[in-house]
C-alpha cells in the first residue's frame, strides 16, 4: 500500500469503519469459504474494519487479520476483539502458513509494478491447494482518486494477473456493490496442489 493511501486510512479510520463494517458481503465470502476445510487458517490481508475477519472467526476458522494502517488495526481490534497486526503487503514473509488468503478491496491500492511481488508473496504464503480471493474496482484506471491510489482491473485482467503469477482461476466474476452504482471484479484462485516453494 503506497504511503499516501496508508495516511488516508490513518487520518479517520472511524469514518471508514462506519461505512464498511456492516456491509453485507456474505455473497462474496461464501464461495471462498466453501473451498476451505473447517478450521482452516485464513490471512485477512488488508482487513480494514475487521468485518470479514469477524465473520470468518464466527464460522470457526483461524483468522489472522493484518492491515497497513495502524488506525484501521486499532478499529479492527475494537470491532472484533481479535488480535490485529500492522503489516504492509510487502512485509508478508510467511511460507505455506495459510490455507486461504482473503484480500477484499485491498490490493487495489497497489501500483501494478508492486502487485507482482505481493502476488508472489501471497502464493508463497499459501499451502499447496490453498485458496486466494481478491477484488478490484472494475476498469482500467491507475492513479490517485479520492485521496488514495487505485489500480482498477477488469475481470479478464484480474484472471490473467493471477494466472501469470502461478494461480489457477477457480471463479472470476463481476458484482455490483449494494446501494451504490459501483461494479467490482472478483476472483477466487487456487495454488496448484503440486506447487512447492
Amino acid at each position: 500500500m503506497v504511503l499516501d493511501t496508508t495516511s488516508f486510512y490513518d487520518s479517520d479510520p472511524e469514518s471508514y469503519s462506519d461505512k464498511t463494517f456492516h456491509a453485507d458481503v456474505s455473497h462474496l465470502r461464501e464461495p471462498f469459504v466453501s473451498l476451505l476445510e473447517p478450521g482452516s487458517r485464513i490471512l485477512d490481508l488488508g482487513c480494514g474494519s475487521g468485518r470479514d475477519s469477524l465473520a470468518f472467526h464466527g464460522l470457526g476458522f483461524i483468522v489472522d487479520p493484518v492491515d497497513g494502517s495502524e488506525g484501521m488495526c486499532r478499529i479492527a481490534r475494537s470491532n472484533t476483539g481479535l488480535p490485529v497486526r500492522r503489516m504492509l503487503f510487502s512485509e508478508l514473509d510467511s511460507v505455506e502458513g495459510y490455507d486461504g488468503v482473503w484480500a477484499c478491496a485491498s490490493l487495489l491500492h497497489l501500483p501494478m509494478d508492486e502487485l507482482a511481488d505481493v502476488l508472489h508473496r501471497i502464493c508463497r504464503a499459501l499451502r499447496p491447494g490453498g485458496v486466494f480471493y481478491a477484488s478490484f474496482k472494475d476498469g482500467d484506471f491507475q492513479g490517485f482518486r479520492d485521496g488514495r491510489w487505485y489500480t482498477d482491473l477488469t475481470a479478464d485482467a484480474l484472471s490473467d494477473l493471477g494466472s501469470d503469477h502461478g494461480f489457477t482461476p477457480v471463479r472470476v466474476w463481476n458484482s455490483l456493490e449494494p446501494g451504490r452504482d459501483m461494479r467490482w471484479s472478483n476472483a477466487i484462485f487456487m495454488k496448484p496442489s503440486d506447487a512447492r516453494e
